[in-house]
């Protein structure tokens, strides 16, 4: 059985091989995403087929002969047409447990960041200078601050979890989670317009969908507290790019963390590269050895699992698995 990689950002992929080949079948890989055209004649052939970031459209899914799965690499699957794998017939699954604890530890560690303004004091005594590098009011303590999380899964409750022993409030907006869930969790649940007007700062772990894709934007935006403090971990389209420039700019959001983007990598010469105010990292918060481990693991055992006609777990789309 051919069992097709789009993409992968990986040194090797001798995991993967690893399991695939031990199982009897073929991997067929290309490292470097491709254009839609061009990955229709990858999966042509494609018993199953594991995706990093590769645009797994409807286009490349009519291609797909004889696909048995599309398995992603990590948890959000924005990159896979999901309807078009329906009607096709094919189950898409994702990883839903990768990555938890080191997206919920760093967006931790960029609340800290920002609240605590570690990075231009870091650079400032590296500079030879001394002191505070900025005002004093940008030095904030989450224990008399508003938190507000926008998305209540797996990350969303780690991130809780750990919010808990800084003793700030927490505010939590996720429609699909019941009031006691949040509670539980030590969060107060709230309307999205709610959360919007009290927060002092707002993490974002909800998917990519339309109903969430510019859920911050210049309107949203604008129902915010002055001051405002906003972290993105989850997906780089949920915030209007140009939006947030401009409230960062007329200070508005007194600052930004974001691991994620739109588009990504960031442009060369985008305004956001030159704003002291923000702390951006590449779509590395997921990361740590065991994680990734575990990510192409699972990858690899889905693919397998899928092409020997065994039930798959995880399945996102509503296809059932033979």
């Amino acid at each position: 059985m051919n069992i097709i990689i789009t993409d992968y950002t990986f040194p090797d992929l001798e995991i993967e091989t690893g399991i695939i080949e031990g199982a009897g079948h073929r991997v067929v890989a290309w490292k470097e995403r491709r254009s839609a055209t061009e990955l229709r004649e990858l999966v042509a052939d494609a018993d199953a087929v594991i995706t990093q970031f590769a645009p797994v459209n409807a286009e490349v899914i009519a291609a797909m002969s004889r696909a048995k799965a599309i398995v992603r690499y990590g948890i959000g699957v924005d990159n896979v047409d999901l309807a078009a794998a329906r009607d096709r017939g094919i189950p898409v699954c994702n990883v839903p447990d990768y990555c938890i604890d080191e997206v919920a530890d760093h967006t931790l560690a960029f609340l800290l960041a920002v609240t605590r303004q570690v990075v231009p004091n870091a650079l400032h005594v590296r500079s030879g200078s001394w002191g505070l590098a900025t005002p004093l009011s940008g030095l904030q303590t989450l224990k008399n601050m508003t938190v507000g999380v926008v998305g209540f899964g797996r990350i969303g409750r780690e991130v809780a979890l750990r919010l808990r022993a800084f003793r700030c409030r927490m505010l939590v907006f996720d429609p699909l989670v019941p009031a006691d869930v949040i509670r539980d969790h030590g969060g107060e649940p709230a309307s999205l317009p709610e959360l919007l007007a009290a927060a002092d700062a707002i993490t974002l772990h909800c998917p990519s969908t339309p109903e969430t894709r510019g859920l911050l934007n210049a309107e949203s935006l604008q129902l915010t507290k002055p001051g405002v403090i906003v972290v993105n971990l989850a997906r780089g389209d949920l915030i209007d790019p140009a939006a947030l420039v401009a409230a960062l700019q007329s200070g508005h959001v007194s600052a930004a963390a974001r691991d994620v983007f739109s588009p990504e990598p960031i442009p060369a010469g985008h305004p956001i590269l030159s704003l002291p105010q923000v702390v951006l990292a590449s779509h590395i918060a997921s990361a740590s050895v065991p994680a990734v481990r575990r990510l192409r693991e699972t990858a690899a055992g889905l693919a397998v699992a899928a092409v020997e006609g065994r039930s798959l777990p995880n399945v996102v789309n509503g296809v059932r698995s033979t």
